[in-house]
């Protein structure tokens, strides 16, 4: 570990592996059993790495909070059903997504590669973390994938003031031969949620159009837009891609909706609990014996950004990436002490405040 000053703040610079090391020890000594704690450590490590912060150490105190959830389950062993040939679900029995996530993906990769699609339903899951991972893991197969979720509901349509679904992500990724592959993970919020707690923390303001306050009136302060409501982007385009998300990856699959989740919680602010829809396709299968021309055809398609000097989706993660492999990473020392006083104590020194 290094100490150096960045931005005007200190920054302590460690390793990558030191970040998955760190993280599994605060979630270990949290009550978390391997199975839950290390596909969790591994995602805030790749995340701090790509500088996705805000789903990096950032949010290793919230895991440990919601650890604590009178209804999480921290040595959950999550349960696979092969429902039908192009079917898998894995009940998470009240632990995190990622541990079932891990469990079914081979399923879902044969699945997908003897039929041409497949669907993994996870159900009864506490979820905190981007989509991208996932998606990567299933490009990394040769396989083509589609992942979305709903939240806790802190999002009304652009115009209201009444929150009625989540920030809802939806992520997307396509393998590319002997390159990285194109992904894209974005929120169906004008912000996502964790960037706008992020505001909050630095004491700035976020961009007009973002949300209400709790009396319904528009603010740039990223605190009211918190305690009041969020709004979907694209107007009423966002608002019906969020209200899709919200039957696929509810309703369809016989989990709960963000409004449910936010009942479900009880006020114990904890990750949303809901499920997940991820949907896997084989190119080779689906594209009609074509595949050398089909991978010209998305190169095309590609080229038609970089030939611009346009940023391709997941392009700056993979150079963040890059960097961080061999320059390690940087962490606000506030946060990194705040991390070991939970791995040392198991309290969070903020709860005291």
């Amino acid at each position: 570990m290094k100490e150096i000053e960045a931005g005007g703040e200190d920054h302590v610079l460690i390793q990558v592996a030191e970040v998955y090391d760190l993280a599994l020890s605060v979630l270990t000594a949290a009550g978390l059993s391997q199975t839950q704690a290390r596909p969790v450590a591994r995602v805030i490590a790749d995340c701090e790495r790509d500088e996705c912060r805000s789903h990096g150490l950032l949010r290793l105190p919230g895991c440990v909070s919601t650890a604590q959830h009178s209804k999480f389950v921290r040595d959950a062993e999550p349960v696979l059903e092969n429902v039908t040939p192009a079917v898998v679900r894995v009940d998470a029995r009240n632990g995190y997504s990622l541990a079932a996530f891990e469990q079914g993906l081979p399923v879902l990769e044969q699945k997908a590669k003897a039929l041409g699609v497949a669907v993994l339903a996870i159900n009864n899951c506490f979820h905190f973390s981007a989509l991208w991972p996932e998606i990567e893991a299933i490009c990394t197969r040769n396989l083509v994938g589609l992942a979305m979720t709903p939240s806790h509901s802190w999002v009304a349509p652009a115009g209201a003031t009444r929150p009625i679904f989540g920030t809802n992500p939806l992520a997307f990724g396509w393998p590319r031969t002997g390159r990285q592959p194109y992904v894209f993970d974005f929120a169906t919020s004008v912000m996502a949620r964790s960037d706008i707690a992020m505001a909050k923390l630095k004491g700035t303001s976020i961009p007009e159009g973002c949300g209400v306050d709790i009396d319904g009136n528009p603010s740039t302060d990223p605190a009211r837009v918190l305690e009041g409501a969020m709004w979907s982007f694209g107007g009423h385009k966002g608002a019906a891609i969020a209200t899709m998300i919200e039957l696929l990856a509810g309703p369809l699959i016989g989990d709960l909706t963000s409004s449910e989740s936010m009942a479900y919680d009880g006020g114990e602010r904890a990750a949303p609990f809901h499920g997940e829809l991820v949907i896997a396709l084989d190119p080779k299968l689906l594209g009609n014996g074509q595949d050398e021309l089909n991978q010209a055809r998305a190169e095309q398609l590609f080229a038609g950004f970089t030939d611009q000097s346009a940023r391709l989706p997941s392009e700056r993660r993979y150079a963040a990436r890059a960097r961080s492999d061999t320059q390690g990473v940087h962490v606000p020392k506030s946060l990194y002490n705040r991390i070991l006083a939970i791995a040392e104590t198991g309290v969070d020194p903020r709860d005291k405040l």
